[in-house]
């Protein structure tokens, strides 16, 4: 009896000396500092890709979308009507300037030359028949006039022979404006018959054009001025753009332009602005501008759709960075720099100025080394970094003395 009441004392004496025990580690174990996750990062080496620091010529550009249109655009027509006899050309046909494309039928205005130089001869001989009857008319009157004179011929057949000499005077004068116009009117009709020889002309000094567009066949009866072809010019071809309210103010005049077209992948040409809108459409707020694009190639074709990148502004040897060195952190952009003697990064707050594709402008703070491109969505100031990528041995992690192995075991 008294070795079981013994064993009833001791029992609950052993689960008091455990709990007391327990509740000793607990103590001790939330008395022990906590790393924090920030420390716990620093000291865990992250993987990254870095790209230099670099001095370059920054352009800060704009894109804006819109389409080719020709320098020139002539429609070739006829100033006569008439049945179109002869095309000399067809579409995609290069044209010089003076060259002959089409033929009228000349019939009839060829009828119309012969008949205004028959009727021309009649006025010449009708101006030389007035010429001789001046002549003897004037000669009459000087025989009257001696005969006057000598009291032989009275007052009256001095007046007559007078009166002859004018009206043979203002015949002449009559035949001789005839003459002039029966010239004008075979002038007249060999200039309708030479327009039945329809050529290609313009006005400045592009030798050659093509033929874009074909709006008669052979055997159609044309008014005056019915378009029978269009020729373009399209060795120089006019980029035509739209320009939002917030870019207008930046374009001018010269500004150098970069073409590229969906139809011609990879290739780029250059162009300058050359006209602009001097208002915006008040409906979408946007202003025309023009870029003049050399095409010699003639790669480049009316109606493609294309983008223009302007130039607004070039900065020359500028401190620049990758632009996916750029991160935010606390409100404020920045980039990672590497120290590689620390072997971590440091955060440093940076400015950005202009863009060029995948460099950006750094405005301040100095800046030398190398920033961290990849990765960078995993650091904070101070992080412990390693090196990846190809080409590009691997930091050693902080605390060891070996590359590319992480921390001692």
């Amino acid at each position: 009896m008294a070795t079981k009441k013994a064993l009833l004392i001791t029992i609950p004496a052993a689960f008091l000396t455990l709990a007391a025990v327990l509740a000793w580690r607990l103590n001790r174990k939330e008395e022990a500092p906590q790393a924090t996750p920030a420390a716990q990062r620093a000291a865990v080496p992250v993987a990254v890709e870095t790209a230099p620091v670099l001095r370059a010529t920054i352009r800060e550009t704009a894109e804006f979308p819109g389409s080719l249109a020709p320098q020139s655009h002539v429609i070739v027509a006829p100033k006569v009507a008439g049945r179109l006899e002869k095309l000399l050309v067809e579409i995609g046909d290069p044209v010089a300037r003076g060259e002959l494309i089409a033929v009228l039928d000349d019939e009839e205005l060829t009828q119309q030359v012969e008949q205004s130089k028959a009727e021309l001869q009649v006025a010449l001989a009708n101006f030389q028949d007035s010429q001789s009857s001046l002549e003897t008319a004037k000669r009459e009157l000087e025989r009257v006039k001696a005969l006057f004179e000598k009291n032989i011929a009275s007052g009256s057949e001095f007046d007559q022979a007078e009166a002859q000499v004018q009206k043979a005077g203002s015949y002449l004068a009559v035949t001789q404006a005839q003459v002039r116009q029966k010239e004008a009117a075979v002038r007249a009709a060999e200039i309708r018959l030479s327009q039945t020889q329809i050529r290609a002309t313009w006005e400045d000094r592009d030798e050659m054009r093509v033929v874009g567009e074909r709006f008669a066949d052979a055997g159609a009866l044309l008014k005056a001025n019915d378009p029978i072809i269009s020729v373009l010019d399209i060795g120089t071809l006019l980029g035509v753009v739209s320009v939002t309210e917030k870019d207008y103010a930046r374009i001018k005049k010269g500004q150098q332009a970069d073409i590229s077209a969906d139809a011609l992948p990879g290739r780029q040409f250059s162009g300058e602005v050359f006209r602009i809108a001097p208002f915006l459409v008040e409906s979408t707020r946007q202003a025309e501008v023009r870029i003049r694009v050399p095409n010699p190639a003639g790669l480049l074709k009316p109606g493609m759709s294309v983008r223009a990148r302007i130039e607004f502004f070039r900065h020359e040897n500028t401190l620049s960075v990758s632009s996916a060195a750029l991160v935010t952190r606390g409100g404020q952009q920045g980039v990672f720099l590497v120290d590689e003697q620390a072997r971590r990064v440091r955060f440093i707050p940076v400015t950005p100025g202009a863009r060029d594709g995948e460099l950006v402008q750094i405005l301040e703070p100095p800046l030398s080394g190398q920033v961290v491109t990849l990765g960078n969505h995993l650091l904070e100031d101070g992080t412990a970094v390693m090196l990846s990528g190809p080409g590009k041995p691997p930091l050693p992690a902080a605390g060891t003395g070996k590359t590319g192995g992480g921390a001692k075991k």
